[in-house]
């Protein structure tokens, strides 16, 4: 690779490294940075937290925007601006927008105090800079082919720490971050590159500065900002390229212009620029998307969510030496990524950038990457096919290798040479799409056999066909239907049915996304597509990682002893390209874990499914697909104990997850725990029928303990049935039996995790295959070095290529995730969005949608009939949301009606007052006597003549109280003739008592706020301090409508405290033990109970609202334990868990019954939780995944109401509304439940970061059931 020559050529001058730069798809690496350092011209800026460069006066300006910039000033926290920054707590925590110019490549609280690191920056005019900065922009802006710049400015943080607050005997980070940002201009047009080299980001965030002991930690922001943005969406223009700490950590391993680590965008310009734009030579995320229009955002994050390592395994440690595991780091195996994350067209560069004949001229010319289209074609039921003459493969038309949207994607090599590499070339032509059987539901087991045989009678047993290697052969007159690729699956399970002869025509939905479908002469059948493998009902990409979860049951008796478990997890993780696969199942009990450790067949089902395949055979996947039904029978010698395991799959989830569950019953030898167990390498024959698979076998196990072996044995029959498609003609040469061969063999039991772990690699071939000729191409025996996202394509001898599998781009031996969202290649709907996962993609309805029959397409919820509105209200479905009306005689917002309010009879006072007023003719004369009535209509004690000093005292019926006749400069001094109100102390001067009515409570540090709501909009003008609490942190809050009683966790007091709102109430603090730090907090107000989470214990615990009766409902399975939220009409508890390896929320009954997860995919951090009484709804705000979700309370029916959140802390909802705390722009944030858009926003004067919100009503919530 020319990558490598150039890090043995050192001294090379920089203008020879240009082309050394783009033929390879490795990520850039720190010597490759722009040039800096004191010896090149770079001025120091100042060791410190938050420290500027002051104006540096530029020789030549530039353009930002529209803007003509003179001077730029460097910050240490990983930013730019042309003007002097704020302090940084005004600005370092914040999201996009900023409220001045910025242009950040790592806006975070950066420290270079105490030797950590340095900032270096200067103007540079030099050849090799220029040329450099120009070579990348004409990659990634194919209309800027004649850019040349005439100056530049380059900013680098070198080795850079995070800020950290000083802990006693806790030594300092050692990670580093080192980044480069490179503004390049002409002074027409300036072009912003930067640059972030394979390890140089060890820190993806930083944590605020006052976060205290509420372990939050923001990642960091990368984009560009115009300045002057006000209000809630900012009418200055902003582009945002992160969003999420995994869209920092692929920053190095993407591109928008084909080298990963290298960012380019368009800045500034003398012609119109409504917001920046980033390169689209990297493949079509940038351009994909319009630049937003002035005042409204535009967000690239979509070209960096996709996480591009595997996912964390954690149950797959041991000894490496052993077994290879898969990365159980997602760092470290995003490492071996290297290529960009979209298609490359390799185009010839018109010509050199200098001239010369030197040998390095060839390699002045290499081709530099272009965009192109990477969507593969579409073939609608009109489209016709051909034949090939002498296999009868069916070929499209125009392409030799329908691999759907995913398209050609150019290998290393190829990049080399500058071209593409014809279709079909390197040995082999492109495979055709596989074939399989489709699953039944109606499937049942049949009784283990040693052989093939004639299934029972009872069954409906289809045509088989085991050989996969080819379409099935086509008549004349058979239609073949594409069905447009798609990533994702169908689970959707069906029967074939002959009666109606069902056709292609109205039933290829019913295939899966990546099949295409075939008539016959009594139905039609499903295939797969070529470079996936299944049944045609199911199909997974050739190559591709596949991961199975499930639950397992038990109830057999160990020697003695009857042991039962329900429900346990099963985690499956398979490396397809080598056959390797794992398996761990976790919380078994002990006697049974060890009892289980020589049952490898359990994990075994998983080797024979997914097997490395010899040429010619095909494994259990490509048979029975994601549906069918294994049957194991286990007798062990010499005790003749036997065990009975049913597994049964399930389908594939929306992740293509394979849902497996397994039921193990009967009885088990003991198997002491001091014993270790060994199980050697095994082969065993499959024997298969049109609808079943069966095994006979015997295995050997040797139990160890020191220098004592003891060798015991068992038997295994296995039965695999599963539903074929009965109308594909059967084959000609299917092999009726096939051979599994089983290595690397390994079973354990990690006692203190409770973890019963297999690990094997699996191979399928023909029976006595052993007696091949060697060498063996490594493709057959798991040797090659493709990457674990690729399919090894064996050549001759022992040659081979690799193929990233779909949904990935790469050249083989590196492949990254294509982002199906952002590149358009997907089918979700207009009313539907897309969300990218690896190697694949899902559909989303939008709120107020659900999907229609085909999964891509939503059609609108009818709200109403779910009858969401107050009884005494009419519901209105609208399109994708509804609206409530309160009938006549009714008044609210139609989720709460009231009866509208009966008018009091006029008093006795109010009568004479209007008769007289009447008489008057309604403006009394300064002597004329008018009654004086109060609010109720009583008299006043004292009335008065006109304007006059002659006044009097008045009984509750106006008549005059004889001797109070008053003269003129005196007043009478009357008594109440109603009584007075209850005499109450003077409100302490820090607790302004807030009015009737409904609005919101706040937690902002050692405050508690007051915000009125007037419907549903903010009243920013009247907010106010409620409670200030001097030296505490207020983190969770809550209400106790019934007695008026604001309750809070404080996390510097470790305290619990409530107050009552009414005036001069002091704060009483009811829980002071036991805390380390309380942080969520919920009250039953029906209950008189309030629960609440200590992240610090890692606890949950309620107690009565006095603070006694404590108790602890849950101290296991928490890590991070944050929002929780009650709801006391159906009697459930929920709470979040912001674990960052595996965050969940989950629900139990109030008394600590029940636990169960309820949601732990697709979140991140779930900070904020609400339960509304009203809508039945379970909501969430999460500041990993940024959206604002919800769910039914039995998990049913989730939704996005929001998705573009900036860091949410903590939820609560009213009248169809949520409000939630923001840390970004530290505020209170509404949006509409219906729309998700939002609505208002309130900034407090005092900028600190906000926490717990709750509402208070003027009454108590009754909810719904």
């Amino acid at each position: 690779m020319r990558g490598d020559r150039a890090a043995v050529r050192p001294a090379l001058p920089l203008l020879l490294w240009l082309p050394l730069l783009w033929p390879r798809a490795g990520a850039l690496r720190p010597g490759e940075l722009f040039p800096h350092g004191p010896a090149r011209g770079d001025r120091l800026l100042r060791d410190g937290d938050d420290e500027s460069s002051g104006a540096v006066e530029l020789a030549r300006p530039l353009r930002f925007y529209g803007a003509r910039v003179r001077r730029l000033y460097v910050g240490t926290n990983g930013i730019i601006s042309t003007q002097d920054f704020p302090r940084e707590t005004q600005y370092v925590d914040d999201g996009f927008p900023t409220d001045f110019p910025a242009i950040a490549p790592f806006l975070a609280d950066v420290d270079t105090s105490q030797g950590r690191g340095r900032v270096l920056f200067r103007e540079d005019t030099s050849p090799e800079v220029l040329a450099l900065a120009a070579r990348y922009v004409r990659t990634g802006f194919p209309r800027a082919a004649h850019f040349a710049p005439t100056h530049a400015f380059l900013a680098t943080w070198a080795q850079v720490g995070a800020y950290e607050e000083a802990a006693r005997g806790a030594p300092p980070s050692g990670e580093r971050n080192t980044f480069q940002a490179v503004l390049a201009s002409d002074e027409s047009d300036t072009y912003a590159l930067f640059l972030y080299p394979a390890g140089g980001l060890q820190f993806f965030g930083t944590r605020p500065k006052e976060s205290y002991n509420v372990q939050l930690e923001l990642p960091a922001r990368v984009g560009f900002c115009h300045g002057e943005a006000t209000g809630l969406k900012g009418e200055a223009p902003y582009f945002s390229l992160t969003s999420t700490e995994q869209s920092v950590k692929n920053l190095y391993q993407h591109s928008n212009l084909g080298v990963p680590g290298v960012w380019a965008f368009h800045i500034g310009s003398t012609s119109p620029l409504d917001n920046v734009r980033p390169a689209a030579a990297g493949g079509g995320l940038s351009a994909a998307q319009t630049p937003a229009p002035p005042g409204q955002p535009f967000s690239h994050v979509a070209a960096l969510e996709g996480d591009d390592a595997e996912d964390d395994l954690d149950y797959y440690d041991g000894n490496e030496e052993e077994v290879e595991y898969p990365p159980g780091d997602p760092e470290e195996a995003a490492k071996g990524h290297s290529s960009v994350d979209v298609p490359l067209h390799v185009e010839a560069d018109p010509g050199p950038l200098g001239g010369g004949g030197s040998p390095l001229d060839s390699d002045l010319a290499s081709p530099l990457p272009h965009p192109t289209p990477s969507g593969g074609p579409f073939y609608s039921a009109t489209e016709s096919a051909t034949l090939d003459p002498q296999t009868e493969e069916r070929r499209p038309v125009g392409e030799t290798d329908a691999s759907g949207a995913k398209g050609p994607t150019e290998s290393s090599e190829q990049l080399e040479t500058g071209g593409l590499a014809p279709p079909g070339t390197e040995g082999h032509p492109p495979a055709p799409p596989r074939e399989g059987p489709a699953p039944h539901p109606e499937t049942r087991s049949l009784q283990p056999q040693p052989a093939a045989g004639t299934p029972p009678s009872g069954l409906d047993v289809p045509p088989h066909r085991p050989v996969l290697d080819h379409h099935p052969p086509l008549g004349h007159g058979r239609q073949v239907v594409g069905v447009e690729d798609d990533i994702g699956s169908n689970t959707e399970v069906f029967t074939y049915n002959a009666a109606g002869k069902e056709t292609c025509e109205h039933n290829h939905g019913r295939c899966s996304r990546h099949a295409f479908c075939t008539d016959y002469a009594t139905g039609f059948c499903c295939h797969c597509q070529s470079r996936f493998y299944g049944n045609g009902q199911q199909c997974l990409p050739e190559g591709a990682p596949h991961r199975v979860n499930g639950k397992v049951s038990g109830h057999l008796r160990v020697g003695p002893t009857p042991v039962h478990f329900t429900d346990v997890d099963l985690h499956a993780y398979i490396v397809s390209n080598d056959g390797r696969a794992y398996m761990a199942i976790s919380h078994i009990p002990q006697p049974a874990a060890h009892a289980l450790l020589p049952l490898t067949p359990i994990g075994g089902l998983f080797g024979w499914l997914f097997a490395l395949e010899k040429p010619g055979w095909t494994n259990g996947f490509s048979l029975t697909g994601a549906a069918f039904t294994h049957d194991m029978e286990v007798t062990f010698h010499p005790g003749g104990e036997r065990l009975l395991v049913t597994q049964t799959a399930e389908g594939l989830d929306p992740e293509n997850y394979l849902s497996i569950r397994t039921h193990i019953r009967g009885q088990a030898p003991s198997i002491p725990a001091n014993l270790t167990v060994h199980v050697a390498p095994y082969k065993e024959l499959y024997h298969y029928a049109d609808s079943a698979v069966t095994s006979a076998s015997s295995r050997d196990y040797a139990l160890a303990a020191g220098a004592v072996n003891q060798t015991r044995s068992y038997r295994v029959l296995q039965n695999i049935t599963f539903q074929a498609c009965r109308h594909a003609p059967r084959p000609r040469a299917a092999p009726a039996v096939q051979q599994l061969s089983v290595d690397r063999v390994f079973a354990w039991y990690a006692e203190d995790e409770g973890v019963l772990r297999f690990a094997m690699t699996s191979l399928i071939g023909p029976a006595g295959g052993d007696s091949e000729p060697t060498p063996v191409n490594p493709c057959y025996d798991g040797s090659h070095a493709c990457a674990m996202t690729a399919r090894c394509r064996p050549g001759a001898g022992v040659d081979y290529s690799c193929e990233c599998a779909p949904g990935y781009q790469g050249d083989g031996r590196s492949c990254a995730d294509v982002n199906e969202c952002a590149t358009g290649f997907h089918r979700c709907g207009p009313n539907a969005m897309c969300v990218n996962l690896p190697g694949s993609y899902r559909c989303e309805c939008r709120p107020g949608y659900e999907f229609a029959d085909d999964g891509h397409t939503c059609r609108d919820v009818d709200e109403c009939s779910q009858d969401p509105c107050h009884p005494a209200a009419s519901c209105h479905n609208t399109p994708g949301s509804f609206s409530c009306r309160c009938r006549p005689g009714y008044h609210g917002d139609g989720l709460r009606c009231a009866p509208e309010p009966t008018p009091r009879p006029r008093t006795v006072c109010e009568r004479w007052r209007e008769t007289l007023l009447e008489l008057y003719g309604g403006a009394p004369g300064d002597d004329q006597y008018v009654p004086q009535c109060d609010e109720w209509g009583h008299f006043t004690p004292l009335q008065c003549h006109g304007r006059s000093d002659f006044c009097w005292c008045v009984d509750r019926d106006g008549r005059e109280v004889p001797g109070t006749r008053s003269q003129p400069g005196t007043t009478p001094a009357c008594v109440p003739t109603v009584a007075p109100p209850t005499v109450q102390p003077t409100p302490r001067p820090d607790v302004t008592p807030p009015p009737v009515g409904t609005y919101l409570l706040y937690a902002q540090g050692q405050q508690i706020g007051h915000l009125p709501l007037n419907g549903t909009r903010l009243q920013k003008d009247a907010a106010r301090t409620l409670l200030s609490l001097h030296g505490s942190i207020v983190v969770g809050i809550d209400y106790d409508c019934r007695e008026r009683m604001v309750y809070w966790t404080d996390v510097a007091g470790r305290t619990i405290s409530r107050a009552s709102l009414e005036p001069g109430a002091e704060p009483e603090t009811i829980i002071s033990s036991g805390l380390m730090s309380p942080e969520g907090l919920a009250i039953d107000h029906v209950r008189r109970t309030m629960y609440w989470t200590d992240s610090g214990l890692d606890k949950i615990e309620r107690a009565r609202l006095d603070g006694s009766e404590r108790k602890a409902l849950f101290h296991t399975d928490l890590v991070n334990p944050r929002a929780i939220a009650v709801d006391p009409i159906r009697g459930n508890l929920y709470w979040t868990d912001w674990n960052r390896e595996a965050p969940k929320i989950e629900t139990s009954s109030l008394e600590g019954e029940n636990r169960r997860i309820l949601v732990n995919k697709d979140i991140g951090l779930p900070n904020g939780l609400t339960f509304d009484a009203f809508s039945k709804l379970l909501c969430w705000a999460d500041a990993g995944t940024k959206r604002l979700e919800c769910t039914l309370p039995d998990g049913a029916g989730r939704r996005v109401i929001q998705s573009s959140l900036n860091y949410p802390f903590s939820l609560v909802s009213y009248a169809g509304h949520f409000y939630h705390t923001d840390w970004r722009r530290d505020g209170v944030i509404s949006v509409d439940r219906d729309s998700g858009q939002f609505t208002d926003e309130y900034l407090p004067e005092q900028r600190s970061h906000l926490y717990g919100i709750t509402a208070v009503h003027p009454y108590c919530p009754a909810g719904r059931k």
